[in-house]
C-alpha cells in the first residue's frame, strides 16, 4: 500500500508541474465505457486472468460479448476463439539445486533466493558443465558484432550481461537477445544464466524471486518454439553475481560500469563449473484467442487485414504481495483490452468503413513468451500473406498525461510516416524511444507478427529521460509492475487512456484507408523477415 500511495504523490506533483498543451479530455460517457471494460476485467472475481484458467475463461467470455455487441464478426477456428495448445511448466524452486564447483571451494546458491530457474523451453533435469562469459550475449551479423565468436560454446553453460553496444540500435539488440537461446542450442551449449546490472534492474529482486513461483509454460507443437531441445535457463542476482569472476581478474562492479555506459565487453572462460538440479514438472493445458473482424469496404482492399491486438492473460494467482495474491493486471493488460473494444466499438459505428478488414486479435499466454501471438501469426485465422499491418496495445501507463507518443518501431517501416501523420494531426509530438535497452521491441505481441515479416507498431506514451514523467513511469516499474499492485486501486488518469484509444483508431483508420499496403524500409534489419 505504501507504494500505491507514493506513487499517487508522484502523479500529484507531475499534475502539478507546468505542461504542454493537452488534448481535451473525451466525454464522460466514452471514459466511463472504457473504465468499464477495466473494472471487469481486472475484477478480483477473474483472479488475474492466468492463461488456461477459469478466470482467464470468464474474461474472454466478456470480450466476446462485448465484441458480439458492437458488431464485431467472429473469426477464429471455434467462433470467436482459436484455441492454443499449451505445456505448463512448474518449478519447484525451493527443492531444485544449484552449486558453483570452485577449485577453492564449492559455494551454494540458494533457490530461488540467489539463482531461480524459469523460462519457455523444456529444462533439464540436472546439468554440471563449465561456465563461459559471453559480454552480452549478442550476434549480430548485420551490426558486424558477434560475442560468440571464437568462443566455443559446446556443452557450457553461457552467462551473459544485460545491456549492448551503444552503436547498434536497439531493435537489433533486442532481436538478438530473443535469439539467442535458440542460437546457444543449435550451438551445443547446454544452458544459459542472464545477469543483469544493478542500474538496469527494472524489478526488484525481491519480486523478481516471488514471481519465480509462477509457472512457465511453452507451445505443444515443437514446430512452433524456438528451442525444443532441453536447454536450462536461469537468473542470478545482482548481489551474487560476482561469485561467477573470483579469480578472473575481473569483477562484476566493474563489467556493470562498462555495461551500464554500452562499452565493449570482454569474452572469457569463467574457472567454475555449474552444477544444478532442476525439479520441475509439466502439463498440457489449452487456453483461447479471441479472434473478431470488422469487414472492409474496398472490393479490392477487403480481402486485406489491418490486426488490431492486445493481450488478454495476466500473471493470476501468486506470491503474496502485502497479502494480496491476485495479480489484477489492470494496466497489463486490462487496459490495452478495454482499448481494444472501444476501438472496435468506434470502428464499428463511423458512417465509413474502411476500406481494408479490420482483424481483432485479443491473444492469450503474451506473458508466458508471447505463445498466443505466436500461434496466430503462425497459424492465422485469415490467409496466410492478407494480414499486411499490426498495431498492438500492451500495457499502456495512463499515469500521466499524452502530450507525446512513441509508436515502437516507427523507424522499421512505412507505418511510421502513418504514426507521423496522426501525431502531426493530433499535436502529439513523436518521441523515440528513451530507453531502447529495455527491449521492448520483442517483449510484447507485435514481435510475433514481426517474426512473420509483418510490419508493425507498438504504441506507447511518450516521455523523455529526465523528466517528471520518466520518474512516474519507472517509480510504476519498480513497484507495481507484475505485482498485486496493479490493480483497480491505483492512481489512473481515465482520460487520457482514452486518448490513447483515439490515436489507435486514427493511425488504424489511415493505415486500413492507406492505397498501399504498409512495407519494411530498405533499411530496416527487419525487412530479413519479409517473404
Amino acid at each position: 500500500m505504501f507504494y500505491r500511495h507514493a506513487l499517487g504523490a508522484v502523479i500529484g506533483c507531475l499534475i502539478a508541474a507546468p505542461l504542454a498543451a493537452q488534448l481535451p479530455d473525451p466525454s464522460p460517457e466514452r471514459i466511463s465505457a472504457w473504465w468499464g471494460h477495466v473494472e471487469e476485467l481486472a475484477s478480483d472475481a477473474n483472479e488475474g486472468r492466468g492463461a488456461g484458467t477459469p478466470g482467464y475463461d470468464r474474461a474472454a467470455d466478456y470480450v466476446v460479448a462485448s465484441f458480439r455487441e458492437l458488431g464485431a464478426r467472429a473469426a477464429g477456428t471455434d467462433g470467436y476463439f482459436q484455441r492454443v495448445d499449451l505445456v505448463e511448466q512448474h518449478f519447484d524452486q525451493p527443492a531444485s539445486t544449484a552449486v558453483l564447483k570452485r577449485a577453492s571451494g564449492d559455494v551454494v546458491l540458494a533457490t530461488p533466493q540467489d539463482l531461480f530457474f524459469r523460462g519457455n523451453t523444456p529444462m533439464p533435469a540436472s546439468i554440471d558443465a563449465p561456465l563461459v562469459f559471453a559480454g552480452y550475449g549478442l550476434s549480430i551479423a548485420e551490426a558486424g558484432h558477434d560475442d560468440f565468436a571464437g568462443i566455443d560454446v559446446k556443452g557450457k553453460v553461457v552467462v551473459v550481461l544485460s545491456g549492448g553496444p551503444a552503436d547498434i540500435s536497439g531493435a537489433l539488440k533486442s532481436d538478438a537477445r530473443s535469439a539467442r537461446a535458440k542460437l546457444l542450442a543449435e550451438r551445443g551449449a547446454l544452458g544459459m544464466i542472464a545477469l543483469t546490472t544493478p542500474k538496469q534492474v527494472e524489478i526488484r529482486w525481491e519480486r523478481q524471486v516471488g514471481n519465480a513461483s509462477l509457472s512457465s509454460m511453452y507451445l505443444a507443437d515443437p514446430a512452433l518454439r524456438d528451442v525444443s531441445v532441453p536447454f536450462m535457463m536461469a537468473t542470478l542476482s545482482p548481489e551474487k553475481a560476482g561469485l561467477l569472476f573470483e579469480g578472473t581478474g575481473q569483477s562484476f562492479e566493474a563489467l556493470s560500469a562498462l555495461s551500464d555506459a554500452s562499452a565493449p565487453l570482454p569474452v572469457f572462460d569463467l574457472p567454475a563449473r555449474f552444477a544444478a538440479t532442476i525439479k520441475a514438472t509439466q502439463k498440457p493445458l489449452s487456453s483461447n484467442n479471441i479472434i473478431a473482424v470488422l469487414p472492409g469496404s474496398d472490393p479490392a482492399l477487403a480481402s486485406e487485414y489491418v490486426v488490431l491486438s492486445a493481450h488478454l492473460d495476466g500473471y493470476g494467482i501468486g506470491a503474496p504481495v502485502n497479502g494480496d495474491a491476485i495479480y489484477n493486471g489492470a494496466f497489463d493488460n486490462a487496459v490495452g483490452v478495454a482499448s481494444m473494444i472501444e476501438a472496435a466499438r468506434a470502428l464499428a459505428a463511423a458512417p465509413r468503413k474502411t476500406r481494408r478488414s479490420i482483424l481483432f486479435a485479443i491473444v492469450t499466454a503474451e506473458e508466458k513468451g508471447l505463445l498466443g501471438s505466436r500461434y496466430f501469426a503462425s497459424r492465422p485465422t485469415v490467409p496466410a500473406g492478407s494480414i499486411v499491418a499490426n498495431i498492438n496495445l500492451d500495457m499502456p501507463l495512463p499515469i500521466f498525461p499524452l502530450t507525446s507518443i512513441t509508436p515502437i518501431g516507427y523507424e522499421e517501416s512505412t507505418l511510421g510516416a502513418h504514426a507521423q501523420a496522426v501525431s502531426e494531426a493530433m499535436g502529439l509530438p513523436i518521441v523515440p524511444d528513451p530507453k531502447p535497452d529495455r527491449n521492448v521491441f520483442i517483449r510484447s505481441d507485435q514481435y510475433s507478427f514481426i517474426k512473420q515479416g509483418i510490419p508493425a507498431l507498438f504504441p506507447k506514451y511518450g516521455f523523455k529521460l529526465g523528466t517528471p514523467e520518466e520518474a512516474v513511469e519507472a517509480a510504476w516499474r519498480a513497484n507495481i509492475y507484475h505485482s498485486p499492485q496493479d490493480d483497480l486501486l491505483q492512481p489512473v488518469m481515465k482520460a487520457e487512456g482514452v486518448k490513447l484509444t483515439d490515436y489507435v483508431i486514427a493511425l488504424t483508420q489511415r493505415v486500413a484507408n492507406a492505397p498501399e499496403r504498409p512495407r519494411w524500409l530498405d533499411s530496416s534489419y527487419f525487412k530479413r523477415f519479409a517473404n
